[in-house]
């Protein structure tokens, strides 16, 4: 079973969490596309959220536009995944699709409704 880290943020508090999310509540998210809303009772979240993006152990981005869970050199001028250095720039670079599978490691989400959840974390 593959474990994730879910990057929670509240828009309305413009607050985030980092949530481990290992077995077997990790097959929840299994399937799910970049726009989906999903209620959180299953990860121990009150409230619907709504996946945004992600990126790869490699550090690779989910990209909305791209289909399927596999990864594919698509060209870019601007958007996830490409940032350009000159005006009309567009390069040729590697994406993921905008399906959650195994291979992904982080995944961003936004909180449609609810509250985040509270976390123990030292701050100094």
């Amino acid at each position: 079973m593959p474990e994730f880290q879910l990057v929670l943020s509240d828009p309305k508090t413009r607050r985030a969490v980092k949530l481990e999310i290992k077995d077997p509540k990790s097959s929840v998210l299994l399937g799910l596309k970049i726009g989906d809303v999903i209620d959180g009772e299953p990860l121990g979240i009150k409230g619907k959220i709504k996946i945004t993006g992600g990126s790869d152990r490699a550090g690779i981005p989910m990209r909305p536009d791209v289909h399927g869970p596999g990864k594919k050199y698509v060209l870019l001028s601007s958007g996830p995944g490409f940032r350009p250095k000159k005006k009309g720039e567009r390069r040729r670079k590697l994406v993921r699709g905008n399906v959650v599978s195994e291979e992904i490691y982080q995944v961003n989400a936004v909180l449609v409704e609810g509250e985040l959840p509270q976390t123990s974390t030292n701050k100094q």
